[in-house]
């Protein structure tokens, strides 16, 4: 025994070697039609070096031939498995044949392997989806080949059955237990070369096994507990029956024996698995199996104690059924039969019960669980992609299975929730779009709209806005500080929509109180900041330019908190950039202190500051318009007003821009100085 377990390892090890180079290769390279012929060629040899390099045990010869064809088709390619099953399964039926070789089994070998090959296309295609199986999978595969292996034995000697079982009795274990193991250990070895292995062991969240793994557990155990319980109760009724069969012939044939004997016949007649002996009062034996010897005194007690009575015993060191009567002088007739004997039968018949409601529970599972995956999971997978679709937000997705009523009834309820659903958006989109209409409304009004000050001649000044969204977060103002100086302001708040509009509302009130109380650019930004910081649990920002000129001198105080660069035109020049020193946005850190700047301006000079909606926008291409662009356009046309060159500019960036989708808020305030005030 343990030689033989050694040798079947040793063949194992074999099969993962060849798998585990073959796996590596295919890896490496891929596995094309060329590689996929080699891999069944391979494992075709290595089902015919199977045949004649098995493991002899008790008189027999037992190998794992039908691995190479399922490794072949469950692991790399379900043709490789046909081809493999076919070679090693035609090979083994012509060397049967013409040279002798296990030639008693040849039908049910051939049979199994190439069958083996088709099994793993099968599983492979139907039940496994390409995917590799699992070790319990595996295991299961290989020991069910061997099972229906032994099986065809059976069916091709129906007429030898004695002989069947006895190939079957000696072969069987073995080959389903090494078949299933080396089979496992192929798939563990691939899940950790692939790493996929995971511990059986370890306890899985509920939430973690899908319905069909669920479902095929207990499917699994509740058959396997019916089948089980079935042939338990076949087998007891099977072993009774035998028990009675032998002890009808025991007592049949000591009575015939009794009859010869007493008849003084030369030829005492008993069937051919009777033993017999008769017995002296003093236990030596008259007639039949050791005739002249003494029987031991414990069996001869045994003898004399259990006359007319069918009991189990040693019959000269054999197991056996034994029946004593007496002849009329005090003789004993003592007929026995060996218990493999009386049980052969029963065994036999138990094996193939065995291997059959093995067969028929993997048919029945298999078609169950593959029935329940098309019935029920793949239905269920397909709910879950629509709602998968549903969930990350297109509602025009529609559940269209309807393989049952209660599929179809699950799949109108879906839809017409999500009907419900489209309507309760439809409607509080309708609200949000009114209040957003008066958010901007609201928004818009804070800003200044009236560019003409009433008999003012010295400046002309405009302004243009256009969000990205209903509300936005830039915003604008001029405003007089007192008679012959006027405040320019431009400012983008972080963010987008209602919560930049609110911070905007506050920056804007802020700035402007500030400056209206005379406070210079510097401080208006260090104190602006200080009040904004406060309480900014949204951690907002703003960045701001400012700049406060004197309409008598043209001297303009400014100060960049974070702010894009601004434009200068002098009188009959070009638009150029001005690269002020920035300080941090308002409401970034605390006590963050501008640098203050001044420019000079003449009459007929022009500013330009704007946000950073201009530059930053972008195109279908994903390209910026760009600060250089923006002098470039405003250059192209600065013999036109301030208000003309403006609306041309924000033209031009929509062209742009085309269909890309506007990201940021447009804001752009120009300011031409035209003649100094008087005194």
């Amino acid at each position: 025994m343990f030689i033989m377990i050694l040798k079947m390892s040793g063949l194992t090890l074999l099969y993962l070697i060849l798998t585990a180079i073959l796996w590596r290769w295919t890896r490496i390279r891929g596995l094309n039609k060329t590689r996929k012929l080699i891999v069944g060629v391979a494992f075709g040899i290595s089902s015919i070096l199977s045949t004649h390099f098995g493991v002899p045990y008790e008189h027999m010869v037992i190998n794992i031939r039908d691995v190479g064809p399922l490794a072949a088709g469950l692991f790399f390619s379900p043709g490789a498995g046909i081809l493999a099953g076919l070679i090693g399964g035609i090979e083994r039926y012509i060397v049967g044949t013409f040279l002798g070789v296990g030639s008693y089994t040849r039908i049910a070998c051939s049979v199994s392997t190439c069958l083996a090959g088709f099994v793993a296309l099968g599983m492979n295609s139907a039940v496994f989806k390409g995917r590799k199986p699992s070790p319990f999978y595996a295991f299961f595969m290989g020991s069910v080949m061997e099972v229906f292996h032994m099986y065809v034995v059976f069916l091709t000697h129906r007429d030898d059955m004695r002989m069947a079982f006895m190939v079957v009795d000696t072969c069987s274990i073995p080959m389903i237990i090494f078949t299933g193991i080396c089979l496992a250990l192929i798939s563990i070895m691939l899940q950790v070369f692939t790493g996929e292995w995971t511990n059986p062991l370890k306890k899985q969240d509920e939430e973690s096994i899908s319905v069909s793994q669920k479902f095929q557990r207990w499917l699994f155990i509740i058959t396997s507990i019916v089948i089980l319980g079935s042939f338990i109760i076949t087998f007891l009724i099977q072993n009774q029956a035998a028990f009675q069969d032998g002890k009808n012939t025991l007592i049949t044939n000591a009575q015939s024996i009794r009859t010869s004997y007493m008849e003084n016949r030369l030829v005492i007649e008993h069937d051919s698995n009777v033993q017999f002996q008769i017995i002296a009062k003093d236990g030596v034996v008259l007639r039949g199996k050791h005739t002249g010897e003494a029987v031991p005194s414990n069996e001869f007690e045994k003898y004399k104690a259990n006359i007319e009575k069918i009991y189990s015993g040693k019959f000269w060191g054999k197991n056996s059924l034994i029946y004593i009567t007496q002849v009329y002088d005090g003789d004993y007739v003592v007929a026995a039969m060996e218990k493999d004997e009386v049980y052969w039968h029963r065994n036999a018949e138990a094996y193939e019960i065995a291997f059959a409601d093995i067969l028929l529970f993997t048919v029945i599972y298999v078609l169950i669980a593959f029935l329940v995956n098309q019935i029920v999971v793949n239905n269920i997978r397909l709910i879950n992609a629509s709602l998968s679709k549903i969930t990350n937000g297109d509602l025009n997705e529609v559940v269209t299975v309807r393989s049952s009523s209660e599929f179809a009834s699950l799949s109108d309820d879906i839809n017409q929730t999500v009907l419900t659903l489209k309507g309760y958006i439809a409607a509080a989109e309708k609200r949000i779009e009114r209040e957003l209409i008066l958010a901007k409304t609201i928004q818009e009004s804070a800003l200044p709209k009236v560019f003409n000050f009433p008999g003012e001649k010295k400046f002309d000044l405009f302004a243009y806005m256009k969000t990205a969204k209903e509300v936005g977060g830039d915003f604008y103002d001029f405003f007089l500080v007192d008679r012959d100086k006027l405040c320019l302001v431009i400012a983008d708040v972080s963010g987008k929509g209602i919560p930049a509009a609110l911070f905007m509302m506050r920056s804007k009130t802020a700035i402007r109180s500030l400056a209206e109380s005379g406070a210079s650019p510097e401080e208006i930004i260090f104190r602006a900041n200080n009040t904004l910081y406060e309480g900014n649990d949204a951690e907002m920002f703003v960045t701001v330019w400012i700049g406060i000129i004197d309409l008598k001198t043209g001297v303009m105080k400014c100060a960049n908190a974070g702010h894009e660069f601004p434009f200068i035109k002098r009188r009959g020049g070009d638009y150029e950039v001005i690269k002020d020193k920035h300080s941090l946005a308002i409401a970034a850190m605390p006590n963050t202190r501008a640098m203050e700047y001044e420019i000079v301006l003449e009459p007929g000079d022009r500013i330009f500051v704007y946000t950073d909606g201009i530059p930053e926008a972008v195109n279908n291409k994903f390209e910026q318009f760009g600060v250089k662009r923006a002098v470039d356009c405003l250059n192209s046309f600065k013999g036109v007003s301030v208000e003309e060159s403006l609306k041309k500019l924000a033209d031009e960036v929509i062209s742009f821009q085309g269909d890309a989708e506007q990201f940021d808020d447009i804001t752009m305030l120009g300011f031409e100085f035209v003649i100094y005030a008087e005194d």
